[in-house]
């Protein structure tokens, strides 16, 4: 396995924990559960940042989606630079 194909499935799951937070805030659940809990914890980190700068509208946000997409930009930015450096 190289190691772009390693960072790019190590996105990728990242991509599915922001996802599944977004449907976990559409549903009532247990905030002791520990899977839910452990799904909160690995994602705040990011979706802080953007939760920061882009204030929610209504009662929608929107910083899962942006969160989502700079996660993209930030993914293609890593392998491109690791193929830059001969990695």
């Amino acid at each position: 396995m190289s190691i772009d194909s390693i960072i790019s499935n190590a996105f990728y799951i990242y991509y599915l924990l922001i996802i599944a937070r977004i449907f976990l805030s559409f549903i009532p659940h247990n905030p002791y559960n520990s899977l839910i809990r452990f799904v909160y914890e690995v994602t705040d980190p990011w979706l802080n940042i953007f939760r920061r700068v882009i204030p929610p509208i209504g009662m929608i946000d929107i910083s899962p989606i942006v969160a989502i997409f700079a996660l993209g930009i930030v993914q293609k930015i890593l392998i491109t630079f690791l193929h830059f450096i001969g990695l």
